[in-house]
């Protein structure tokens, strides 16, 4: 297939459910049609601004409350898995997402064997722990820094990653893990499909999340999905090229040539209608947090929506051209800017610490923004449990501009 720009970005935006943003309806349901569609949701528990999954779901969920993604998992119909980092997955297509190529989890296990017996035996006696409920032990295992780390939080990760061990609540923070077989029901536990079908289908389900990428995908999207071409490391393992390519000999992916866009792009075969007649965006706004998976293709972002996103999180402070936890503000089919939020659960309040409009946009005059606007961060508040809106003093100007609701 061959698309104009425009035809890509109008479809990117309703593939991803933001354009109009909010537009599902139906609470704990609507949340599983979003992991339908997007197969996975990335999890990370800095909650600055909200949950990376929170507001992903926020962005495309009416009157999204965070409850009802905890309700789900308490029910046990999403799970923790390893899909690009650690996220959360319909737990029906659990055994779809068990498969892993790491070779670190058995060595942990394997270096401090007596360590990863006594939790395991005190578990399986026990029900679910967390780290904390056993005495701290040094082992082999070291961080990003190379000092030491608890051997006992050590293999419980391993266990987790090896599939031996789930997690079965967490309490803020703090993970406790079970036997997966008290946490998955045993159909889906029973079903074991190859390591290199489960592998294919981890990666078809990158494809399906983000709706355009590339061969190469841009950043880590392909983590934990080992090399692109054969590696005596992995023998048997043909590659990601090569599962890639049984993917579109069997039609499950379809070649895309985007207008401006250097490199194929390749598509899920049932988007293939929504590409070719893609709806024209209604007057929207949504915040998208850093690893949604619109964001995931940098380069992408770069040549098609004109947007340069770095996050910032781990750069000092003075090399930071925009902030430490920031939202890109996607309005219709575009990235017109960031917003930076922080959640002050204390004082019932959401502080904008700062706003950043891209080089030619003006809030003012962009037909229907100013409203949208407005609807986006008085949804924002209802998220956050928040009364009101506390403007940094040289936002003047956008607080005026969008004073929020009661």
């Amino acid at each position: 297939m061959k698309v104009t720009a425009d035809a890509a970005r109008r479809f990117l935006v309703a593939r991803h459910l933001l354009a109009p943003a909010r537009s599902l309806d139906g609470g704990p349901d609507a949340v599983l049609e979003v992991f339908r569609r997007l197969g996975s949701v990335q999890f990370d528990p800095l909650a600055v601004a909200g949950r990376n999954h929170d507001l992903v779901l926020h962005a495309r969920v009416a009157d999204y409350d965070p409850g009802w993604c905890d309700r789900l998992y308490a029910r046990r119909e999403i799970f923790e898995a390893y899909n690009k980092g650690l996220s959360l997955v319909p737990t029906s297509e659990f055994a779809w997402f068990r498969g892993t190529l790491s070779r670190n989890a058995p060595r942990t296990l394997a270096e401090n064997g007596d360590v990863a017996g006594r939790v395991l035996e005190r578990i399986r006696a026990d029900g679910p722990l967390s780290a904390l409920d056993f005495e701290r032990e040094r082992g082999t295992t070291t961080d990003w820094f190379g000092i030491a780390t608890n051997a006992v939080r050590a293999v419980l990760e391993a266990y987790a990653l090896t599939g031996v061990l789930g997690l079965a609540r967490r309490d803020g923070n703090r993970r406790y893990y079970d036997l997966l077989e008290r946490l998955v029901p045993a159909d889906v536990l029973a079903a074991k499909p190859p390591l290199e079908e489960q592998l294919r289908h981890k990666l078809l389900s990158r494809y399906r999340a983000h709706g355009l990428l590339g061969v190469g995908g841009g950043g880590d999207v392909f983590g934990g999905l080992g090399p692109a071409k054969p590696d005596a490391r992995w023998p048997g393992y043909p590659g990601r090229n090569a599962l890639r390519e049984e993917l579109v000999e069997r039609g499950d992916l379809v070649s895309v040539e985007v207008e401006g866009v250097r490199g194929k792009r390749l598509l899920v075969s049932e988007d293939v209608k929504l590409l070719e007649a893609p709806p024209n965006p209604p007057p929207s706004v949504a915040f998208v947090p850093p690893f949604d998976p619109i964001v995931w293709d940098r380069g992408l972002l770069g040549s098609l929506f004109e947007f340069e996103y770095v996050w910032e999180l781990f750069l000092p402070p003075a090399k930071r051209r925009w902030g430490w936890y920031v939202l890109p503000i996607v309005f219709r089919d575009r990235f017109v800017g960031r917003i930076e939020p922080r959640i002050d659960r204390a004082e019932a309040r959401v502080q904008v610490l700062d706003v950043w409009w891209e080089d030619g946009f003006s809030p003012r005059r962009a037909d229907g923004f100013v409203d949208a606007m407005r609807d986006a961060l008085h949804s924002y508040l209802g998220f956050a449990g928040a009364e009101r809106l506390a403007w940094a003093p040289h936002l003047g100007t956008e607080k005026r501009l969008f004073l929020s609701r009661p």
